[in-house]
């Protein structure tokens, strides 16, 4: 809000210097395509969000576009996200960190690329290239190279879905070090789906229009 404070500040008084002169005819060249023209663009973005009176998140980021004229509208974080979660002695309980970042509005869609990194509440670490997060669905999904890391097992995988919280995912093409539980009927989260069940968990790499929540600050 600062930011566009200063900008329209700053189209005020060159605008009132400017009718003070003598008027001239200026011709500029359109700009084309619309896509090109953001709604709001702030830049050096390091704040903190409290809920009920209490700081839980921060939000990083160099430059943080909101574009609602391109197809899906969508906020772009081109220059790297990072964002943390805090508890109530404002200790570093999870965070997200990726160097691209979309947000696609209509669809409720997150989708984050280049040296992705989550670390949870309960420890787990995730690492991969590409991300979603379907705010509708509750879920979060790969279709590249991912790894996991929690404190007593690592596994890896070309494919990756789990629920928002990660509590609850699937590897498949996975290779690694496991508990054996794993292989037990012990009701562990981690555990494989048969082939007939991996045949239906195909990814959607391209935001679709759904009528089916929270942003990456669950």
């Amino acid at each position: 809000m600062k930011h566009l404070l200063s900008c329209s500040l700053l189209i005020l008084t060159v605008a009132f210097f400017t009718s003070c002169e003598e008027q001239r005819a200026h011709t500029a060249p359109g700009i084309y395509p619309r896509d090109s023209v953001a709604m709001m663009i702030s830049y050096g973005v390091n704040t903190l969000i409290s809920d009920s009176g209490v700081i839980k998140y921060r939000v990083v980021t160099e430059r943080w576009e909101v574009n609602r004229n391109r197809r899906p509208p969508r906020w772009i974080f081109d220059k790297g996200l990072f964002l943390e979660q805090f508890d109530e002695k404002f200790h570093v309980q999870s965070y997200i960190q990726c160097d691209t970042a979309y947000y696609y509005e209509e669809q409720k869609l997150w989708e984050l690329h280049s040296r992705v990194r989550i670390l949870t509440k309960d420890g787990l670490r995730f690492t991969s290239e590409r991300l979603f997060w379907d705010e509708n669905q509750h879920e979060l999904y790969s279709n590249v190279f991912s790894r996991l890391v929690t404190p007593d097992r690592q596994l890896q995988g070309t494919y990756f879905r789990s629920d928002e919280r990660m509590t609850r995912y699937f590897v498949s093409n996975s290779k690694g070090s496991f508990a054996r539980s794993d292989f037990e009927n012990s009701g562990d989260t981690l555990q494989s789906a048969p082939d007939s069940t991996k045949s239906i968990l195909r990814m959607r790499t391209s935001p679709q229009r759904k009528s089916i929540s929270s942003p990456l600050t669950h």
